[in-house]
């Protein structure tokens, strides 16, 4: 029986040392894989952006992947020890790209429903005297990298805009590691479209809290597109921002505009020529009086007071 038991706890402590040498011993040089994921995230955003780039600012592309590595802190060298690591083990790099494609699907299709909202426009925003038109996400970080520097949306008007409509674009920077000097803080700027011009106004975020663009115009004529964006400088050291609680609001004008015919306003000259005298003043007609004595009532004859003796 004694036997028995040994024989089973042998076996149960070579099972264990069976699948301790099945586990993939990782080196320290590599990177682990969640940071791999954001490290490979970026580096295909940085490649595609490479891609875009015209023959003649082609150093930029290597300026772009450099920038990957700073922001992640590490070197050529560490990412390209880890990505021979990880060819030779195709297990745990199949379980990090799966990660990484899941993030890039999910991006690309918010870039295509932006696009598809611009060109095609699918959907409309809410009909209402006072709507959020805010398409993008309420929450962003910066960190002044060339990957992550800027936030940029268009926003293409529809059947729910209208001529006069307000627009007023809200949203909250939180410094989490100091503020910035004026040189090097970020901007924030919104463009309005309209059918016979374009108004844009930018700003300086100089401090955390809640800063407003509103752009607003009478006589402009039908709303085409809103632009905005925010760009965050490269900094000397590394600070981040946070952007959130954003809001783009649109607000129908309650109040009229009366069209004027200047035409009426005109004074027609020969009308006056005809009455007037060299030498004598011009007498206003009996109508004017009318209307004169009713404006002044000053004028007007003061009524008797009756006398009555008491008997």
């Amino acid at each position: 029986m004694k036997r028995k038991k040994r024989i089973q706890w042998y076996s149960v402590i070579l099972l264990a040392f069976g699948l301790t040498a099945c586990q993939v011993k990782r080196p320290d040089t590599v990177i682990p894989d969640a940071k791999m994921e954001n490290v490979l995230y970026d580096f295909h955003i940085a490649k595609a952006m490479g891609e875009e780039v015209p023959y003649s600012d082609s150093y930029k592309r290597v300026l772009y992947i450099e920038s990957v590595y700073r922001k992640h802190g590490i070197t050529q060298a560490d990412f390209d020890t880890s990505m021979v690591w990880y060819a030779r083990h195709p297990d745990a790099l199949t379980k990090v790209y799966e990660k990484v494609n899941q993030r890039l699907k999910a991006e690309r299709d918010g870039i295509n429903h932006l696009i598809a909202l611009r060109d095609n426009k699918p959907k409309e925003s809410l009909p209402g005297d006072s709507i959020d038109v805010w398409i993008g996400r309420h929450i962003y970080h910066l960190t002044g990298t060339p990957l992550d520097n800027k936030l940029a949306f268009t926003l293409p008007s529809d059947t729910n805009f209208k001529d006069r409509d307000t627009l007023r674009w809200t949203v909250r920077f939180r410094f989490l590691s100091g503020t910035p000097d004026s040189l090097h803080a970020p901007l924030m700027a919104m463009q309005i479209l309209y059918a016979k011009d374009t108004l844009n106004e930018m700003l300086k975020v100089k401090r955390s809290g809640t800063e407003t663009i509103s752009l607003f115009a009478d006589t402009l004529g039908e709303i085409k597109e809103i632009r905005g964006f925010i760009y965050y400088p490269a900094q000397k050291s590394a600070q981040s921002i946070l952007a959130d609680r954003i809001s783009l609001m649109r607000y129908h004008a309650t109040d009229t505009l009366f069209n004027v015919d200047k035409e009426s306003l005109k004074i027609d000259d020969k009308e006056i020529k005809k009455d007037m005298v060299p030498g004598k003043p011009v007498e206003l007609k009996k109508q004017d009086e009318k209307k004169d004595s009713i404006r002044r009532p000053e004028m007007r004859p003061r009524p008797r007071l009756r006398q009555t003796t008491e008997k």
